[in-house]
């Protein structure tokens, strides 16, 4: 099976990016069409104000973008220097699991490519990861690339 087109999630760590390195190169490699999707929770107003308020101009790097947009548009930076020649991208409000499935769902994606971050923690264990969780959701195959030491 040849993967036509590849999902990769990220929330603009340092993890997530590395995610979005593995599947930019698996997506040049065999010419698939790489989706980058971020999941985000609006900020209420308040907080937004507030915000705004204490840091002024660097509040938003960008009119109107969200940090979503910002977090996507360093992620397709990054996919082209991967490798990477069809990017699209893709804001998505909401949880990062449910966003994840649903846009793989939508998009008919042969592919989602995430990082492990969280498989090995405490709150993981608990509560869930996106890596354990997604497995469970995906209506295709989910490829966890191991994107920490260990530690």
């Amino acid at each position: 099976m040849t993967y036509r087109s590849i999902l990769v999630g990220t929330d603009g760590s340092a993890s997530s990016f590395l995610a979005v390195d593995r599947a930019a190169s698996l997506a040049g490699a065999t010419g698939a069409v790489l989706v980058l999707a971020s999941a985000y929770h609006p900020m209420p107003e308040k907080e937004r104000t507030t915000a705004a308020d204490q840091l002024g101009d660097l509040a938003y790097k960008v009119q109107g973008a969200t940090p979503a947009e910002d977090v996507l548009r360093a992620a397709r930076e990054r996919a082209v220097s991967a490798g990477a020649k069809e990017v699209e991208t893709v804001a998505v409000e909401g949880d990062a699991v449910d966003a994840l499935a649903t846009i793989a769902r939508r998009r008919q994606v042969d592919l989602v490519v995430v990082g492990n971050r969280g498989l090995n923690s405490l709150a993981g264990r608990l509560l869930g990861s996106v890596p354990a969780n997604l497995s469970h959701k995906s209506p295709c195959d989910v490829l966890i690339v191991h994107t920490t030491d260990g530690r």
